[in-house]
């Protein structure tokens, strides 16, 4: 039990309910922007330390470059020319982050905090704090009916793709359309731990996804004002096409509120069905693929399973119940102005550090490269139309 509780999946969950019971008891110091920072800081090492990674000081030093690359980012957008222009600090984070990875890389010292999925699930849970139960209820039905439709129509359009038009092995065709159909680098490593596969496939199935997600993040919200939808169908759309749960919360940013949270919504209902489709996966391929000794069980639902939802949906539960309408709202503004800001400029930053375009852009790479467009291309178009049918009547 302890084991598992040391994944970052459960560590970025904890870390996000923490400083939410920061928020509750003590609001006034969590208000204070400097207090706020020092104490996710030292809760964000906490758990870089529990994890089970060892540190010499480095992590402080690397989570302190992050943080002013972040402030930097920040500072940037407020410039008036550029506030004038309409762009957000999370263009600015993602671009110096890219900046810095491909022309100087990432150096080992400045590796411990470059965690962007670490931040993004923390700041995930805190978000709940900001959604109304029934809202969520109700969005996140229809984010289901889409994640399966979805999921299984992309699935088996990218895995033919790969296997039949482009010829690629079995093995890489399942990694490929995990990534694109479900929810990313975080569909590729289960998939991975599913079949145990290929460490070097996966790590470049996960170089892939980044890389594609970086301009899908801005160029689908742009496409979506130009098309005219709602903040609801918008939301729906990117957090059913982007494929990691960072890129899909600065796109939502992009267009507005209500699209951030249905892009949210949507993207978790996609992340439930992480854990039923490793166990399938691992099922067929312990019949149909090259490694006979995988025995799927029942754990794999819970182990894929992404817990950064359990605690979404309990901070929704308390900030929805437990309070009073308005004491609620007043400390769900302390929790998302300023801890979970940090947490996804933090994120953002990341994101851009995290995505080395050197490492993909090889020849030998051209027909994985191809098939990821190609199908991600299908994943566009048709959960635009999924979405715009289940979402535009709200």
């Amino acid at each position: 039990m302890l084991k598992s509780l040391k994944s970052e999946d459960w560590v970025s969950t904890i870390l996000g309910g923490i400083i939410l019971l920061f928020v509750i008891f003590l609001p006034s110091v969590m208000k204070q922007y400097t207090y706020m920072s020092v104490i996710i800081a030292l809760l964000a090492y906490l758990g870089y330390l529990f994890m089970g990674n060892k540190d010499r000081g480095k992590f402080f030093l690397s989570f302190a470059v992050v943080y002013l690359l972040a402030w930097w980012a920040t500072y940037i957008s407020s410039m008036t020319p550029i506030k004038a222009m309409g762009f957000e600090s999370v263009f600015f984070a993602v671009i110096i982050g890219l900046l810095i990875r491909n022309t100087l890389g990432l150096p080992q010292w400045l590796a411990p905090a470059v965690k962007s999925e670490y931040y993004i699930k923390a700041g995930l849970v805190i978000l709940g704090s900001s959604l109304l139960f029934n809202e969520i209820m109700k969005a996140g039905s229809l984010g289901m009916i889409q994640a399966i439709i979805v999921v299984l129509s992309v699935w088996y359009f990218s895995y033919w793709v790969a296997f039949r038009v482009f010829k690629i092995d079995k093995e890489m065709s399942i990694l490929l359309s995990s990534a694109v159909s479900i929810c990313g680098v975080s569909a590729a490593i289960a998939t991975s731990g599913a079949i145990k596969g290929d460490p070097k496939k996966l790590s470049f199935v996960i170089s892939l996804v980044l890389i594609v997600a970086i301009p899908m993040m801005y160029l689908l919200p742009y496409m979506a004002k130009w098309i005219g939808l709602s903040e609801e169908v918008a939301g729906a759309w990117l957090g059913g096409t982007i494929d990691t749960t960072a890129a899909v919360v600065a796109s939502g940013k992009f267009i507005g509120e209500t699209a951030e949270q249905y892009s949210v919504i949507i993207k978790s209902a996609q992340n439930v069905l992480l854990g039923v489709a490793a166990f399938v996966i691992s099922l067929y391929w312990s019949y149909r693929g090259t490694n006979h000794d995988i025995r799927p069980s029942g754990s794999v639902l819970w182990d894929r399973f992404p817990k950064f939802v359990i605690g979404f949906l309990i901070a929704s539960l308390i900030f929805s119940f437990v309070f009073d309408t308005q004491t609620g709202k007043e400390l769900s503004q302390v929790a998302n102005k300023g801890a979970r800001g940090l947490l996804f400029s933090l994120a953002f930053v990341c994101i851009g550090l995290e995505t080395d375009f050197r490492y993909i852009f090889k020849k030998e790479n051209t027909k994985y490269i191809w098939s990821f467009l190609t199908a991600q291309s299908f994943n566009i178009i048709f959960t635009l139309l999924i979405a715009w049918w289940l979402f535009s009547s709200i």
